[in-house]
């Protein structure tokens, strides 16, 4: 009963918790490339200044379908916190960017084309690995209830270091992170499928990209079952991992992207999941 409680009580904060978490980011990034940087509540500065921006409604399905991007990837991961499904987790998840995609599309702007082109192929880079994990996380525990995997004593990193490596490298594609930050590529694409969107319906795509951190954070915890140290550390670990990718790479084309993900990122999931169908 207390863990349920502590789940609630982290599902309502956890767009406080991922603006916190963009807003400390945005902090490290600066500090990275010798920059004061913003202060930490930044990104909310940024949601209240959003708010009184006149709204340009480009028509009404478009800024339905980018509210509820915000709202179903919420539902997902309130599911993920709870202990719910994986595979009911992924498919909510799935549905939230497919809904952005649709958004995109419904408009006549070539760059918001682009980006739901960019972010469609995204997906296909890392949606069979976050599979490959949930099937191996069944076969750990025997159930696809996230609740298994952060209630197991043994920490499934143990049993899964590769599919945590995969994770790790699809995380960028995820998060929109350099290289692989194609579909939104602000240089080329001008933020892609989030281009049309203003004043109070932008918040709700700029809000999601807070629940995105808490949505893929809570995904490494995963790996650390019941051991709460342990989660922290891989959060950590992964947080400077991210933020030292971002700032020293490149950007890659899509082919490049696509090609990576299914070739290193999906094989390491799925050999990892073959030794543990043979053990």
């Amino acid at each position: 009963m207390t863990n349920m409680y502590i789940s609630i009580i982290l599902i309502i904060a956890a767009p406080l918790i991922g603006g916190l978490l963009y807003g400390f980011e945005r902090i490290v990034k600066a500090r990275m490339q010798r920059r004061i940087g913003p202060p930490l509540l930044q990104p909310f500065y940024d949601f209240f200044k959003l708010a009184d921006k006149r709204k340009m409604v480009v028509h009404s399905a478009h800024a339905f379908l980018g509210i509820m991007h915000f709202i179903s990837l919420w539902f997902a991961l309130a599911v993920l916190l709870l202990g719910g499904d994986l595979i009911l987790v992924i498919f909510l998840h799935l549905l939230s960017s497919a809904l952005l995609i649709l958004s995109a599309y419904s408009t006549r702007s070539v760059f918001s084309h682009l980006g739901a082109n960019r972010s469609a192929i995204s997906i296909l880079a890392y949606e069979p690995v976050l599979i490959i994990i949930a099937v191996s996380i069944f076969m750990l525990t025997g159930s696809f209830e996230a609740g298994a995997a952060f209630s197991s004593n043994q920490p499934l990193l143990y049993k899964m270091p590769l599919a945590f490596v995969a994770l790790l490298l699809v995380l960028p594609i995820k998060l929109k992170k350099s290289p692989f930050d194609v579909a939104e590529a602000h240089q080329e694409v001008t933020g892609g499928v989030e281009l049309e969107f203003s004043g109070i319906f932008y918040e709700a795509v700029y809000t999601a990209k807070w629940l995105d951190y808490v949505f893929c954070y809570t995904l490494i915890f995963l790996f650390a079952g019941s051991n709460l140290l342990l989660g922290f550390a891989l959060s950590i670990f992964t947080f400077i991992y991210l933020n030292a990718l971002d700032n020293s790479t490149a950007r890659v084309n899509y082919k490049q992207m696509l090609r990576f993900s299914l070739g290193v990122s999906f094989s390491l999931a799925f050999i990892n999941l073959l030794i543990n169908s043979l053990s």
